[in-house]
This record gives C-alpha cells, sequence and structure tokens, in this order.
C-alpha cells in the first residue's frame, strides 16, 4: 500500500511530537504492508499550523536519515493536508505548502462540523489551474454525512476521494463508517490512507483490508491501494 495521507513529522502539528515518534509510526506502517508514503502535515492559514515548505523539508531529510539508521526502507515523499481558503493558490506560489510529492496533486480539508459553505468554486478555481484536487476524508465530514449529494456535485467537478482506513472500523464513529462503506460500495472513492498521528495507534490496517476485500475485487483493491496513489508519486 502507498499511503497519502500521514502526520509523521515531529513537532509541527497534532501529529507525531518527537523524531523517534515519527519513525515508530512509519515501522508500524511498514509492519501491515504500506511500502511508500506522504508525510502530510496540516496547513491551517493563519494558525499555529503554518509550519512552511522549507522547515517540512528540513524535518522530512531527519526522518529520512533516521529511517535508514533503523533499518526501514520505506520511502517517504512531502505533502501538506491543506485546510479549505482562498489563497491556496497564492500559498502555493509562494512556496509554503506543498503538493503531493511535489506533484499536481492536493490534498484538502474542509471543516468537519460546520455547515456547508461555498467551497465548490475554490475547489473548481484549483481544478481550473490544473490542479488534481484530493479531498481528505470526505466520510467524516458531518455535511456530508447528511448530504451525500455533495459529493456527487464535487465529484462531477473532478474532485477525488481520499478515505481512512480507520473509518472502515468505527475508529471515528459509526456515522463516518456507514458513510465511507456507503462510498466504498458505490466505487467512489480514489485511494485510502491512515491518517497516522500517534505511535501505538495504527494496528487496525489489516483489519481495515480485510472489510474492503467486501466492497473490491482484488483488481479493484490494488487500484485505490497502490496504482492510484502509484499516479501521484509519478504525477500522472
Amino acid at each position: 500500500m502507498i499511503d497519502i495521507h500521514t502526520h509523521i513529522l515531529p513537532g509541527i502539528d497534532d501529529g507525531a511530537r518527537v523524531l523517534m515518534e515519527g519513525v515508530e509510526i512509519v515501522r508500524e506502517l511498514a509492519e501491515q504492508g504500506v511500502t511508500e508514503i506522504i508525510a502530510t502535515p496540516h496547513y491551517v492559514n493563519e494558525t499555529i499550523f503554518m509550519s512552511p515548505k522549507k522547515k517540512n523539508l528540513e524535518l522530512l531529510e531527519r526522518l529520512r536519515a533516521k529511517l535508514i539508521d533503523e533499518g526501514i526502507e520505506t520511502k517517504i515523499y512531502l505533502g501538506n493536508e491543506i485546510y479549505i481558503d482562498d489563497k491556496i493558490l497564492d500559498l502555493i506560489k509562494a512556496g509554503k505548502i506543498s503538493t503531493l510529492a511535489d506533484s499536481r496533486y492536493l490534498l484538502v480539508e474542509l471543516p468537519l462540523d460546520n455547515e456547508y459553505q461555498n467551497y465548490e468554486d475554490f475547489l473548481r478555481e484549483l481544478i481550473e489551474n490544473g490542479y488534481k484536487v484530493i479531498l481528505a476524508h470526505p466520510e467524516r465530514y458531518l455535511i456530508v454525512q447528511k448530504n451525500e449529494e455533495i459529493l456527487k456535485n464535487l465529484a462531477e467537478i473532478g474532485v477525488l476521494f481520499q478515505c481512512n482506513l480507520g473509518s472502515l472500523t468505527g475508529k471515528y464513529g459509526k456515522s463516518a463508517m456507514k458513510m465511507v462503506r456507503k462510498l466504498a460500495k458505490e466505487k467512489m472513492i480514489f485511494a485510502f490512507g491512515s491518517d497516522a498521528h500517534h505511535q501505538g495507534k495504527n494496528g487496525y490496517l489489516g483489519l481495515a483490508y480485510k472489510k474492503l476485500a467486501k466492497y473490491y475485487t482484488k483488481t479493484e483493491l490494488k487500484e485505490i491501494l497502490v496504482d492510484n496513489p502509484g499516479k501521484i508519486l509519478a504525477n500522472f
């Protein structure tokens, strides 16, 4: 599996607190079949979660070096989980935020609990500027749980969907579990991610894989766990 959504860079968001915790998260994911990972620290404009790209690259290199020391062969790339904002294009041009693995793919997050606003226009603007927008964990948004048509409308303009493997096991509650299973049945999911934040809390991937097998053939599983994420790494 290629994991496109993780919080493994230390000390810059609500994920790994120190370098070794980031290493141990990678180790846990690797033991469950993850071969490549995109680190996606939160970027929430005008908040404490605004670690600049330059600093993130420095932390990425420290993590890569420590993984080598620990004998962990998992490949790590840089990205961001970008909170929806009308300044995203400006932030990319200014070199403050990262696309996924230096590709044209963006991982974008909406508010978890707020009512729907005019996000479609912001996302369309990104797409019209040549970016492929991936919406992070849509199954967790209250607005989506109330109205799935929102996702169908976003899909029509080209938005892709990344769901969390933990949602399949109930990690984020019954509503998220129900929604991710529905999206899986309807084949609306582009890729999955762990959304790993902390050491010792990532042992559910094996169970999630088994649950996925209820909705996908082996060929389809390879597509959403390896091939589609691979398109990001290849900038395809």
